[in-house]
């Protein structure tokens, strides 16, 4: 809506994402204590996600590059950034990451907290990302149809009224967070990261309907990136939750019934 506003060379946008980034690992530290997290798996998983950051970045430009390719048939870099992209690079750094250097530093820990980790990265993922919604209506990107009932912004050199989706998905990424660290607070979180796959990969295919930006292509011409990435999400949000509930659920509190008998 105020694109080309900057504050201390940075535009707002940046700075959205920033305060959403700040904000998500002091909701980390606050919540830590709350499911359980040891103090150097909390450590680990603070330093991991600044790579996780810088990776998720670079990925989130590698993906809206695919996708204009596909669509334009022409690869150029820098062409803007897609969320998922972000969010699937990042993942994929931080696991590595995490892995590799909690095998040094935290003595198994990393193994046995794992769940408990990622049942409270999810509402900082979330926090964070709500943040970053509210930068893409500052700075015009992301935007809705042309609506007489929308919100006046900047596209393309001229001022019309759109639907304010950044607006919507930044006000339901706040409501979602919410969930989750109230499930978290009352002891029943452990569902939190396949809530926040499929609570989120719902909204975004639904919300896809009333964007109006150019995107680029999935592939296949009855959906955007952006839902297709949506239903692989949501797959993998249900198949975490059925492999956490048979499978790693009795993993995590054999590995709790060891630690307690180690300490008795």
């Amino acid at each position: 809506m105020v694109p080309n506003v900057v504050f201390l060379g940075l535009d707002l946008y940046y700075w959205m994402i920033l305060c959403g980034v700040i904000f998500a690992m002091v909701l980390f530290r606050v919540l830590y204590s709350r499911v359980g997290i040891s103090y150097p798996v909390l450590v680990l998983t603070l330093l991991v996600s600044v790579g996780a950051i810088v990776g998720g970045y670079a990925s989130a430009a590698l993906f809206q590059s695919f996708y204009s390719y596909l669509s334009t048939g022409k690869f150029e870099w820098g062409v803007g950034t897609t969320f998922y992209g972000g969010l699937i690079g990042a993942a994929a750094v931080f696991l590595i990451l995490y892995f590799l250097f909690g095998h040094f530093f935290c003595k198994g820990a990393h193994l046995r907290e794992f769940h408990r980790m990622l049942l409270l990265i999810a509402p900082c993922i979330v926090l964070a990302h709500a943040f970053g919604r509210i930068g893409c209506l500052l700075d015009g990107c992301c935007y809705g149809r042309v609506s007489e009932y929308g919100l006046t912004m900047l596209v393309h050199g001229v001022w019309e009224k759109r639907v304010p989706i950044q607006l919507y998905e930044s006000l339901f990424l706040f409501v979602l967070c919410g969930v989750l660290v109230l499930l978290i607070l009352r002891g029943k979180g452990s569902f939190n990261p396949s809530i926040y796959l499929i609570a989120y990969g719902v909204w975004r295919f639904i919300i896809e309907f009333l964007r109006d930006d150019e995107r680029g292509s999935s592939g296949l011409s009855f959906l955007t990136p952006s839902q297709l990435t949506a239903i692989l999400l949501v797959l993998v949000g249900v198949a975490y939750a059925l492999v956490y509930q048979f499978v790693l659920r009795k993993y995590f509190q054999d590995a709790e019934k060891g630690d307690d008998d180690e300490a008795a």
